[in-house]
């Protein structure tokens, strides 16, 4: 999908259709008033008599309109204009999207970036409108023998501004949009991958192939024997049961002066998740492969800022593994030394990605991070206390926190931030080893990062549980591509101060 920002009026647009918002009771957009007016109230005759009424959901595509230079002229509804929120007006720009490409309007632009949007500006409302429009027309058919095709798809989408003044803002915007967009892509497709094909090798080689392509990028992946010969015992207690060989995935993109402090992104990349000898249920065991969608997320947040060339230093770090049961397995009960010399003692074998988080968060120490932030779909428990609307944010930095949860709002990749009080690591205390790798029950998400928090008190950390957002199930399933959108976000905003 091509995508361009332009300021001018509607009826002077030379294109397949322009695209004009209505808002509930029929009441026209600014730019939808222009076009009635230039049309003698062609428009406003329509919605009186009832053939819109403008609630968000809603589409009137019409043809060949007077006094228009448009072959097409698409009507959306808006709802009320006072209820006009980013998650709705990105439902808005994926309806009209949705009726561009069913119809044959091979290009279009669009008036909806006029709307007043809550808490957007103009450069907010283009970014959304690119990131909505890349999703509704997203698909994961590389597997299928015979994919559906569109015979006249959308291709191209021009975003207005109000004036020639904006464009220079409107054009970044583009920029910005699209380089995200395309990081979501690349975590989308990630995670959509079945585990027989996205093993820890394959995402080592997506890491090297995005190295070939960017200038500032460089990857190197520690073999299981490296692994071994640094003392990353809970990493590998993980890996054990695997046939897949264990890789740590380490990418550093450079385009500051060496001894500015990197920020470290830090990726979950369990690529299929079966439990362990703890074995999960078999009922959507099929979904465990989203495992990966912490490592997804980091290596589509590198793709994005590599794109961008931003002026700053990030470095990530994906342990990469399977979790299966087997002979060699670890047991419920058995306890092994972590990297930072921390013996742990593993209750259940499938809270896993503690194990090879922490052995990752230790492994940062040697960068002097700026601030390391660590992406995982760490816990159920996550799910139960947040739904699928908001990723859990834990800090033991609150400016961190605080710069984090600003992104989440420009973006709206939102977090919601959760405690850390040390009155939760008696749960994780252990009569045989340091640390005890669950905690019962209660407060599962909050332990969880209680854990990962014991290996990170050298540095500034935060931590993102995306278990609850990262895909969806149903009719609707896949990968979401969250939160590579609040990740590159952090890192535009980091890279300004």
């Amino acid at each position: 999908m091509e995508f361009s920002v332009k300021s001018g009026s509607p009826e002077k647009q030379r294109i397949a259709c322009v695209v004009v918002g209505v808002y509930e009771p029929r009441r026209l957009s600014p730019s939808a008033q222009r076009l009635d007016d230039l049309t003698d109230g062609y428009i406003s005759s329509l919605l009186r008599r009832g053939d819109l009424e403008g609630k968000a959901g809603q589409t009137l595509l019409l043809h060949n309109i007077d006094n228009t230079l448009c072959d097409r002229i698409l009507l959306v509804g808006c709802g009320r204009e006072r209820d006009l929120s980013f998650t709705q007006y990105r439902k808005v720009i994926s309806h009209a999207v949705r009726i561009l490409n069913d119809t044959g309007s091979m290009e279009a632009i669009f008036y909806l970036t006029e709307l007043p949007v809550k808490t957007c500006d103009s450069s907010q409302r283009i970014r959304h409108a690119i990131e909505a429009a890349q999703s509704t027309l997203y698909r994961f058919d590389q597997l299928k023998s015979k994919k559906n095709s569109t015979r006249r798809p959308l291709r191209k989408i021009v975003l207005t501004v109000s004036n020639r003044r904006d464009l220079a803002d409107g054009e970044q915007a583009v920029r910005e949009g699209m380089a995200i967009t395309q990081g979501i892509t690349v975590a989308k497709d990630l995670g959509n991958m079945p585990g027989n094909i996205c093993t820890p090798s394959y995402l080592a080689d997506r890491a090297k192939s995005l190295s070939r392509v960017y200038e500032h990028l460089d990857v190197e992946i520690l073999e299981e024997q490296q692994l071994k010969e640094l003392g990353m015992n809970a990493f590998l207690s993980v890996s054990k049961g695997s046939r897949q060989a264990a890789k740590l995935i380490v990418m550093k993109y450079q385009n500051m002066d060496s001894e500015m402090a990197p920020i470290c992104l830090v990726g979950k990349g369990v690529t299929f998740d079966s439990g362990g000898i703890s074995l999960k249920p078999g009922a959507g065991m099929d979904e465990m492969k989203y495992d990966m969608c912490g490592a997804a997320s980091v290596l589509g947040t590198i793709n994005a800022i590599a794109e961008l060339q931003l002026k700053t230093n990030v470095i990530a770090v994906i342990p990469a593994t399977e979790n299966l049961p087997d002979g060699l397995a670890s047991k419920p009960g058995d306890i092994v030394t972590s990297y930072s010399g921390t013996t742990i003692e593993i209750l259940n074998t499938d809270a896993e990605g503690r194990l090879i988080l922490c052995d990752a968060l230790s492994y940062c120490e040697q960068f002097n991070p700026a601030v390391v932030v660590d992406v995982a779909t760490l816990t159920g428990a996550c799910v139960i206390a947040l739904g699928q609307h908001a990723a859990a944010l834990y800090s033991n930095h609150s400016p961190l926190a605080h710069d984090l949860k600003n992104a989440g709002k420009t973006t709206g990749d939102r977090v919601w931030e959760m405690p850390l009080w040390e009155e939760y690591q008696e749960q994780l205390q252990s009569n045989f080893a340091d640390l005890a790798n669950i905690g019962g029950k209660a407060a599962g998400s909050v332990t969880a990062a209680i854990f990962l928090s014991a290996f990170c008190k050298k540095y500034q950390w935060a931590h993102l549980d995306i278990a609850g957002v990262a895909w969806q199930s149903g009719n609707n399933k896949g990968s979401t591509g969250r939160p590579v959108s609040l990740l590159t976000q952090y890192v535009i905003d980091h890279s300004k101060k």
